[in-house]
C-alpha cells in the first residue's frame, strides 16, 4: 500500500501555486513552496486551514469554519487548473513499482489526497495502470491516520497484516500502519511537516525506493532458494 503526496510523485509546486492563488485572492502574501512543503500530509482541508492560520498568525484552531470552508472551496477550484502542471515522480518510484508488478505483488494506492484529483493525475505520471485499487482522503467516512483505509484494502484482497507493507512519508501513513499492525517503510525525502520520517519509527527507511526493494526481492528470492533445512 503506496502513499502518493510525498512518497511517489512530488505534488507540492501545484500545491504551493493553489494556496498562493487563493492567499492571493484574499489580499494575503504567497505563502511559497518551501512553506507549503511543511502544511502537506493531511489532505486539502487540512492544508487550507494551515495556510489561514499561518496568514492570520493565528492556531489552526482560530480560523472560523466560515472562512475554512470557503476558503476551500477556492483552493479545490485553482489546484484543478494546477494538478499535474508540475508534479513529477520521485527518482526511483516508478522502477520500484514496475519491479514489484512483475515480481507479482499487488500494488494499492491508499492517499489523503480528494478523490476528484488522483485518476488524471496518476495518468500524467504514467502509473494508472500500475495499482489494482486506489483509496482518495474522502473515499471513506475516515483517512490516514487512521487505519480504516489501509484495513478496508486488506479485507478486499483477503490479506493478512504480515502479507501487508505500508509505505509512505508522513506520520499519517506510519501511524495508520501501526493502527492496522502491518509493517511500515519510510521515504526519508517526502514532506512530514518538516520533521525526519525516523521521528514515526517506521519498520524501515530509505532514500530511494527502487533502491530498497532491489535489495528486498533480491534478499527474498536468496531465500527462498535456500535449502529446506537451511
Amino acid at each position: 500500500m503506496f502513499d502518493l503526496d510525498g512518497t511517489l510523485v512530488d505534488s507540492v509546486p501545484d500545491l504551493a501555486v493553489a494556496v498562493d492563488a487563493l492567499l492571493l485572492e484574499q489580499k494575503c502574501a504567497a505563502a511559497g513552496e518551501e512553506r507549503v512543503r511543511l502544511w502537506v500530509g493531511n489532505g486539502a482541508s487540512a492544508l487550507v486551514r494551515r495556510a489561514l492560520a499561518n496568514a492570520d498568525g493565528i492556531d489552526e484552531s482560530q480560523v472560523s469554519d466560515a472562512l475554512h470552508q470557503q476558503s476551500l472551496k477556492r483552493f479545490l477550484h485553482h489546484y484543478r487548473r494546477a494538478s499535474g502542471h508540475y508534479s513529477k515522480l520521485y527518482p526511483g518510484a516508478k522502477e520500484a513499482l514496475e519491479r514489484l508488478r512483475q515480481a507479482g505483488v499487488r500494488l494499492t494506492l491508499v492517499t489523503n489526497k480528494p478523490s476528484e484529483f488522483v485518476p488524471h493525475l496518476l495518468a500524467d505520471l504514467g502509473i494508472d495502470q500500475m495499482f489494482a485499487t486506489w483509496l482518495g482522503g474522502d473515499s471513506l467516512e475516515q483517512k490516514k491516520p487512521h487505519p480504516a483505509p489501509l484495513l478496508k484494502l486488506m479485507d478486499k484482497y483477503q490479506v493478512e497484516a504480515a502479507q501487508t507493507l505500508m509505505v509512505g512519508d508522513s506520520r499519517s501513513d506510519i501511524s495508520a500502519g501501526k493502527a492496522a499492525r502491518v509493517a511500515t517503510l519510510g521515504v526519508s525525502y517526502g514532506y512530514n511537516h518538516g520533521r525526519p520520517i525516523t521521528d514515526e519509527s517506521p519498520s524501515w527507511v530509505c532514500s530511494n525506493l527502487d533502491d530498497f526493494f532491489t535489495a528486498a526481492l533480491t534478499n527474498a528470492c536468496s531465500q527462498s532458494a535456500l535449502p529446506s533445512d537451511a
